[in-house]
Formats: structure tokens, sequence, C-alpha cells
């Protein structure tokens, strides 16, 4: 009995023994598995795409990010798609992307990147420390990057595309401005075959599960010497990609239907996002290079900001009210679009003003108005009338005109651009004067700010467009107004609220 009991013991301690074994084994092998630590990667393009100076870079940051809109997104955003030209030009419209998911926190975000230097097959990932720019030091999760290595052999890692590379590096300031600290997993492809694309995405997808992420996907659009060329391009890819089919966006791609450098990364990133539960995609903002120098000849490229987001069917259901109703039917608002729509027309095509037939009593009433013009999602022109001189169809018909041709902060509208406007009409109350700032309703209210000889104005949806709360829409209302923020606090000053029934083309279609 007493052998026997013996043998059990060291039978026992041997199976102990290899089970240590095994796993001090699995141990080792975890850890030559880990990726090579390739130090810090250096910035590139610092002094050349955006400033050296860390001060400078953070004003300029504000100022981009101030400017950018937000609009109501139903649901959590898992993706979106960010230019990566000099930030003179593309910063405004990397700023509506990264806006949308400002104050977030990520457990890893994915920033994949074209290969403009360098061609590799597969999918480069740095795996060093991080990448370094100004405003500091952004860290590599380097388990996550071993994690995706192990998925597929299209993952290599090493300093291909890395090294000279601008479009991973231009996706940085704004991400440690919209999150402060994170860590990435840095990304550069060089091909945008399906097959790439799709194994890319997937293997993206498959170490994210489980963790809160954000896909990035940096791309400019249009390259060449048309600026008209260069806005139908635009339209297109743009349209195919909020569409949201990852195949027919490549299939499209690699036809020469849609241009983008950054195509690859765009086809790599909607395949992740729909694994991940994505299923909706919304184009924020657009512009060329043209439009922000105002030179439309010569070298031209586009850039476009969008999102990729799981709905929120509860959140969809619900659209927020704007401002508030003054009695106008669908076929008066019809009527006032069609009116300030035919003018600008004409006018741009420098014709003389359309003839219109106005019975409905409520478009012959005097009232205020101002007409807004969008291109793309950003604004080209805004004038109007806030106090009620003329009936309501004349004021329409007058202050589309001057918001198409005379609006100071931009050039005049041109033919070419016609087919990309879109018009939205805002009809006023008549101000009146406030001594209580808590009257003002975001959302409700515009508002009016007058000192002496200066004044501004800044219409209710500005406020919700922007995300702003009271107090910061007074400031820029004041600023509007050419003086500093905060100027509202001075007893001197005159606060005036109005409010607006507010309707573009697409509230009136649906």
């Amino acid at each position: 009995m007493k052998r026997w009991l013996l043998g059990v013991a060291i039978l026992g301690l041997a199976v102990g023994l290899l089970v240590a074994t095994v796993q001090a084994k699995k141990r080792k092998e975890v850890k030559t598995h880990m990726p090579p630590d390739l130090g810090i990667r250096k910035p590139a393009v610092v002094g050349m795409w955006y400033p050296a100076d860390p001060e400078e870079l953070h004003k300029m940051m504000a100022r981009f990010f101030e400017n950018a809109k937000k609009p109501a997104i139903p649901g959590e955003i898992v993706g979106l798609v960010s230019p990566h030209a000099g930030f003179q030009y593309s910063g405004l419209i990397a700023a509506h992307s990264y806006k949308q998911v400002e104050g977030k926190h990520y457990d890893v975000v994915f920033v994949v990147a074209p290969s403009h230097h360098e061609y590799f097959r597969g999918a480069s990932v740095f795996t060093g420390e991080g990448y370094e720019t100004p405003l500091g030091l952004v860290p590599v999760d380097r388990e996550t990057a071993a994690e995706l290595l192990a998925t597929d052999k299209i993952f290599h890692a090493g300093w291909e595309g890395h090294r000279q590379e601008h479009s991973l590096e231009a996706q940085l300031p704004f991400l440690q401005t919209a999150l402060g600290s994170f860590k990435m997993v840095p990304i550069v492809m060089a091909e945008r075959d399906w097959d790439t694309c799709r194994r890319v995405g997937e293997g993206i997808a498959k170490v994210a599960r489980g963790k809160h992420v954000l896909l990035v996907a940096s791309s400019d659009l249009y390259h060449g010497y048309s600026y008209d060329e260069c806005n139908a391009t635009d339209r297109r890819t743009l349209q195919a990609i909020e569409k949201f089919d990852a195949r027919a966006f490549n299939r499209g791609l690699n036809r020469g239907e849609y241009q983008a450098c950054g195509g690859g990364p765009i086809t790599a990133v909607m395949v992740a996002a729909r694994e991940l539960g994505a299923d909706k995609a919304k184009v924020i903002a657009h512009t060329t290079s043209g439009d922000v120098t105002g030179r439309k000849s010569g070298y031209i490229v586009g850039y476009g900001s969008v999102v990729f987001y799981k709905e929120n069917k509860d959140m969809g259901s619900k659209t927020e009210k704007v401002g508030v109703d003054l009695g106008l039917s669908k076929e008066d608002k019809k009527t006032l679009l069609t009116i300030a729509k035919k003018t600008i027309e004409a006018r741009v095509k420098g014709q003389p003003f359309p003839k219109f037939e106005v019975t409905s009593p409520h478009l012959l009433e005097k009232r205020g108005a101002f007409v807004t013009i969008n291109k793309h999602g950003m604004l080209r022109g805004c004038i109007g009338y806030v106090l009620p001189v003329k009936p309501l169809w004349e004021t329409v018909m007058e202050v589309a005109e001057s918001a198409a041709l005379r609006d100071p902060r931009f050039p005049p509208v041109t033919p070419d651009e016609l087919p990309d406007l879109e018009i939205e009409i805002s009809v006023l109350t008549v101000p009146r004067e406030i001594h209580d700032i808590r009257e003002i309703q975001v959302g409700k209210h515009g508002i009016i700010i007058e000192r002496g000889f200066n004044s501004g104005l800044l219409l209710p949806q500005v406020a919700t467009e922007y995300g702003w709360d009271r107090e910061t829409f007074l400031d820029h209302t004041c600023q509007k107004a050419g003086m500093p923020p905060g100027c509202w606090r001075d007893r001197s000053t005159v606060i005036k609220i109005f409010s607006a029934e507010v309707f573009s083309e697409k509230d009136v279609d649906e």
C-alpha cells in the first residue's frame, strides 16, 4: 500500500512538473511573440504640414475645433475618415471629423493610412514606443499590435511606410486635441485591392472586439487640375462611402469611378466598422484646396469628413426641433425655397430677377428672414434682414441674391457651384431686449449683441450645429460683433433675442 501511495505521489509530482514546464514554455513563447521595439518615430513633416511650435499648434487646433460643426449623430461613432494635407488646406475638414469624438475615451485607436513614398505588400504595423508630435508622444499599444500581427500574415511589423509618411502623422495632433491621452495601433497600406483591404479590416475587427475602439482612415479625395471635376468626383466618392458598402466602394475605386489616395484604408475601415456593428455612414463636410485658397485653377485636391456609426434606433427616430413654428405650411416653405433657389441661379448667371406670383397670406406678411447657403456642409454665404420691412417672399428673394453674391466673407458664387449648393431659410420673429441671460434657450433663440457702433447676430441653429452652451453662444456672438468674448457681461452691452422657423429642402421633401 505504501509503495502504491509513493508511486502516486511521484506520478503527481511528474505531472506537476510537466504542467509547469509547459506553462513556462508558453510564457516564453508569448514573450518572443511581442513585436520588435522600433523606438520613437520622430515627426517627418513638422514645420511643413503644421507648426513645430507647440503653442502655435495648440492655437491652430483650437481655432479649427472652434469652427467645426458638430451635427447630431444618432448613435455611437465607430470610425471616421479624415484628410491629411497641410493643415492650412485641410485642417478645418479634419477638425469636423474629430469634433464628433471630442472628449471621448477609447481603449485603443487604429489609425490606417496610405503609403505615398514606399510600395510594399500587405499592411505595415509600427511597433515602436510611439509617434512623436509637438504636442507630445502618442504611445503605441504594443500588446494590441502583437495581437493584430498574429491574426493574419497580411500584417507585418516594421518601418515600411512609416519613415517619411505624412498621412498617418497628420492625424495625430487632431487626435491629441480631441482625446487627450490615448494609445494607438499605427498601420500603413500601399495596396488597395479588395483582398488586402478585406483582410486588414477583418484583422482589425478581430482584435478590436470587446474593446472600446476608434477606427481612423486617413485620405484626401480628388487630385488633379479641374475644379469642376474635383467637385463632381468628390460628390460621387462621398456618396459611395455614405452608402457604406465596402465591396462596392472598393470596386468603383479600382475602376476609377471614385478618387481617394487613402481608398485602401477607407475600405479596410469600412470592413472593420461593419464587423464591429456600425450600420450607418454620414458625410460631415467637404471642401477643396481651390475653395480654401480662392484659386480654382491649377492643381486641386478635395477633402472630406465622414463618420461611421452604430445607429441608436431611439435616437434616430427623434429629431431635435430648432427654432419655433410660425405657422408656415409645407407649400409656403416650398415656395420660399423655390424663390431663393431660382433667384440665386438667375443672378449668379447674370440674368434678371425671376418673376413670382405669390398669394399666400403668410408670404405677403412683412417679416425678417435670413438665407443660408451651404456647400457640402460648409457655409458658403448667409445674409438677411432682421426687421420686418418687406413682404416675406420679397425679403427671401433679396437676401438670397445677397447671400450668393455679396457676403463679404466669401467670393461670389459661380455658376459651376450651383449643383452643390444647399439652401436653408430662417424666418424671424421680431427681436426683443433681455436683461437676464437665463431667458436664452439654446436651440430656440438667436442672439443679437449691440454696443456702440458694434453689433453681431447669430441664428438659433448655429449654437445647435456647433454644440455650444448658452455662455459659449454669447461669447461667439460678441466675436461676431467685433468685440472680445465676454462682452455680454458689460452693462453697456445690449442683448436681444429672437427665434425663427428654420427649414431646408430636405425638411419639405420628407
